[in-house]
């Protein structure tokens, strides 16, 4: 991901701006959330639309229906949270089409992109906390892979667990939080953003099985989950708002 404010009009910049990008067909969004020394809340949103409560984008935390994941202890977001334990995996789709859950959620295509929120924990909470031993591992940062174009929408469903907060929202310094927009950009539009050819290009998932490198499954049977949101469930799939375009496209050609 790289900060490109400058090539983007002025109304649609803001605070900290980074774009993506990706090679013209869908692909998978899967959010990283690495190592970190320091615990932190985040926010994540497509569109402006909550990928863990569903509900639209607001400033600060809310914890029911809880709006954010905590880290340490929660490792990736693969996609909407739909229920407990499952999530619609992160697809990116050409905006202005109908696919994405910001235009099936709102009817508007004007958003698009990620927006992210990080707000750390208070330090006197911190500094109450048991502190790793030495030398022990934990996750740090947060990182995103490359994606596609601007608008995100649901795809196939997928084990995930997304664990409660088990701090509550006291915990965290929702005053120090920073913020970060991403626009989405196809590879010819990362080319004209930033004047270089676009990376290498990602495997397809029979490209990634047929090399025989290996699926990851995280779960922690004892972390509480959330529940999802039934208006993220109430979303239709990639797959779904093809399929209705295409028997709409025949139903008006008959007629």
């Amino acid at each position: 991901m790289r900060s490109t404010a400058r090539a983007f009009p002025a109304t649609r910049s803001c605070k900290s701006r980074g774009n993506l990008h990706d090679y013209g067909k869908q692909a998978s969004l899967p959010c990283g959330l690495a190592r970190n020394a320091y615990p932190c809340a985040i926010k994540i949103a497509t569109g402006k639309v909550c990928a863990v409560g569903g509900e639209p984008w607001e400033v600060g935390l809310t914890r029911d229906p809880q709006n954010y994941l905590v880290v340490p202890g929660q490792p990736w977001l693969d996609g909407y949270c739909v229920e407990k334990g499952a999530v619609r995996q992160f697809v990116a789709m050409p905006l202005g089409e109908g696919y994405s859950a910001e235009e099936q959620l709102t009817g508007e295509a004007e958003h698009s992109g990620l927006q992210l929120a990080v707000y750390p924990m208070r330090r006197g909470v911190y500094e109450e906390l048991p502190k790793p031993r030495q030398g022990s591992r934990v996750r740090e940062g947060l990182e995103l892979f490359p994606s596609d174009l601007m608008g995100v929408a649901p795809g196939g469903r997928m084990a995930q667990q997304i664990y409660r907060d088990a701090f509550g929202l006291d915990a965290w310094d929702q005053q120090r939080g920073v913020r970060c927009f991403v626009t989405l950009a196809n590879s010819r539009q990362w080319m004209a953003i930033t004047g270089e050819r676009p990376l290498t290009q990602p495997p397809t998932p029979h490209e990634y099985a047929e090399a025989g490198l290996p699926w990851f499954l995280y779960y922690n049977r004892d972390r509480e989950e959330v529940d999802g949101a039934e208006r993220l469930g109430a979303l239709k799939t990639v797959a779904e708002a093809a399929q209705a375009k295409r028997h709409g496209w025949r139903s008006s050609n008959k007629g």
